[in-house]
């Protein structure tokens, strides 16, 4: 996946993410279940979206970096 095609595909993502937040209170159990499916897989591609940039600032090729981290590591680089 490119670096275009990784932003388009996280803009279809933000706008399901705005949809699901638009219910407000009414959101459904299965909603909820999707809004924090879509916010993980966010989470995934804005990392990727980094290591690609990280490669080219240090000159190396970004199109080997094409696999997104586990979701277990990306969602715990803060603890």
């Amino acid at each position: 996946m490119n670096d275009q095609q990784l932003h388009q595909t996280i803009e279809t993502l933000v706008a399901e993410e705005h949809t699901l937040f638009d219910k407000g209170r009414g959101i459904s159990a299965e909603d909820r279940r999707r809004l924090d499916e879509v916010n993980v897989q966010l989470d995934r591609l804005w990392d990727l979206l980094r290591q690609r940039r990280a490669r080219e600032e240090f000159a190396q090729d970004p199109d080997r970096t094409t696999n997104e981290r586990p979701a277990e590591v990306v969602e715990h680089y803060l603890q």
